[in-house]
């Protein structure tokens, strides 16, 4: 199973536009194994709160860009959730993650 077929299997089914943002953000790790799907989301959440951290310009017609970066992180939960006992540890590296970049740091 691809992490495409794996967010075909997510319910509920997210609004069409943020489903294309997020398939669009993913792009070619899409392809890549199911398993691969907490990281593939984590380094697209980075991508994205980098550009719109970088954006001097970024204003409201950004708003997708920020609800994809939510599904993206509620979506390397799930993947998280698959294996419970590594959850806490993967919680402790997302938010260091999203809190380099807000920081200004790399992720």
């Amino acid at each position: 199973m691809t992490i495409g077929d794996w967010l075909d299997a997510r319910t509920p089914v997210p609004p069409e536009l943020l489903a294309a943002r997020v398939r669009e953000v993913l792009g070619p790790s899409l392809q890549r194994r199911s398993e691969e799907a907490l990281g593939a989301c984590l380094d697209a959440v980075d991508m994205l709160l980098l550009s719109l951290r970088d954006d001097p310009e970024a204003g409201r017609e950004r708003a997708l860009d920020l609800l994809a970066a939510d599904a993206l992180v509620t979506y390397a939960f799930e993947a998280a959730a698959e294996h419970p006992l590594e959850l806490a540890e993967v919680a402790a590296v997302a938010m260091r993650r999203v809190g380099n970049v807000a920081a200004g740091l790399e992720p």
